[in-house]
């Protein structure tokens, strides 16, 4: 088929478009913007306009298109115009998957994380909604295996149209609302039938919601399961060390009770079909992904992290990682840097943002990552005044230290300590000095 994808510059999006390129489909994309995600599908052979155009329309067969994109898009109008089908990709996904074996990851935190670990342990194709360093993609791609480890996307209803053969459920925590109206009967419903439509089911059975589960399912009791849980520096990279019932120990990339939790949920997933000592050495496969505790630079005097963490739980998650981190390498001195990420998800769990930041010596906030909401006031230095507390237009990365700006002017040059930075928006090409 000849398949155009709008937006295709999204992880989300992207990945798709790229496993249907590897499955020989012939792909072409649009995109709003330039980025290094549009300069990586070019790399491959695919063809991306910038910005959208009608003209991107031709002959194709089927049309994609990511959430965020509306219906008065030309690229849209072009194709209904030529008869062409519309769908977005929470619609395709159905006849895009219906083929294989898929592993569906679902959770409101930590999807990605266990996605990539899944991936590592099992062969087969992947498509995540983040960088494997495992395999430096969010995708890859098998012919010979019927086997789709897939990141299952709850934000827009899409983990429903997913097909899974096996439902893997991190948690099943309040996110995303207002895709659901604020109607949390309805939230709780779609991870209910999203569980029931798979055959295999793995749940971490803490989750207050998931606990509730009555159908047949692998289940998962952390604080009973989960024992021996030590932090461990190996070739100076972060490893937490822990045992998993009665199945012995494992070693996993990266630090925190958490880590011990995904990674533990992709051991009983992969258990139904791999034995566990070939799972226990395929685990160490694990690299851990861009932009999740990502080590972007280690100097004499400071290391710098970037951390995609943009809800409260996430960033205490990190957070928790950061303080074992900073013991084992006898650092005293941790600064958090922030980027909100829109309005609404800060405003609805303001009260849990202005707790989740325990441990920071500092804590700099960033200007809202909007992402196309409209504009509204939030008093940070009053929320936030138990913090020794920064506001910062932006910060430039310069080699082993980030300048601190504001009205373009450098404020301040951070150049000691661990210095971690959250969000989901364009921090991460900041930290990275990249912007």
């Amino acid at each position: 088929m000849k398949i155009h994808f709008i937006g295709i510059g999204g992880i989300g999006i992207s990945g798709l478009a790229q496993y249907m390129h590897f499955k020989g489909h012939e792909i072409t994309g649009s995109d709003v913007t330039d980025s290094k995600i549009v300069k990586t599908l070019q790399s491959k052979g695919i063809e991306v306009t910038i910005p959208h155009n009608k003209k991107a329309i031709t002959d194709q067969d089927l049309v994609i298109h990511s959430a965020i994109i509306r219906a008065n898009n030309p690229e849209v109008v072009a194709a209904k115009e030529a008869g062409i089908k519309v769908l977005a990709r929470r619609e395709a996904l159905l006849d895009l998957l219906h083929e294989q074996k898929v592993y569906a990851v679902a959770g409101a935190h930590g999807k990605s994380t266990t996605s990539a670990i899944l991936a590592a342990i099992m062969e087969g194709s992947a498509i995540i909604g983040a960088e494997s360093k495992g395999f430096n993609s969010n995708v890859r791609y098998d012919d010979q295996c019927e086997q789709l480890i897939f990141e299952a996307d709850e934000s827009d209803g899409s983990f429903l149209n997913s097909n899974p053969y096996c439902a893997i459920v991190i948690n099943a925590e309040p996110e995303h609302m207002e895709y659901y109206k604020y109607d949390y009967e309805l939230f709780y419903n779609s991870y209910r039938k999203f569980i029931t439509s798979a055959k295999l089911r793995v749940l971490n059975a803490e989750d207050e919601f998931l606990g509730t589960i009555e159908d047949e399912a692998i289940r998962l009791y952390p604080s009973k399961d989960i024992s021996d849980v030590k932090y461990i520096l190996i070739d100076d990279e972060p490893f937490t060390s822990f045992t998993l019932k009665e199945h012995g120990s494992f070693s996993v990339w990266g630090f925190g009770f958490h880590i011990a939790v995904d990674a533990s949920l992709a051991i009983l997933a992969a258990l139904e079909s791999m034995d566990v000592e070939t799972i226990r050495i395929k685990l160490l496969h694990f690299k851990g992904i861009k932009k999740r505790f990502d080590i972007v630079s280690k100097g004499e005097k400071s290391i710098i992290i970037d951390d995609y963490g943009h809800h409260p739980t996430e960033i205490e998650a990190t957070m928790n990682s950061v303080k074992e981190y900073a013991k084992l390498k006898n650092i005293k001195q941790i600064t958090a840097i922030w980027q909100p990420h829109k309005y609404s998800r800060t405003i609805d769990n303001l009260e849990a943002f202005t707790k989740c930041f325990e441990g920071a010596d500092r804590l700099i906030i960033l200007p809202v990552w909007a992402a196309s909401e409209s504009e509204q006031f939030i008093d940070f230095r009053n929320e936030f005044s138990a913090y020794e507390l920064s506001m910062m237009d932006y910060v430039k990365r310069e080699g082993e230290t980030l300048n601190l700006v504001k009205h373009d002017e450098v404020i301040e040059t951070l150049d000691t300590g661990i210095i971690v930075g959250f969000g989901a928006g364009d921090i991460t090409y900041q930290m990275r000095g990249e912007k």
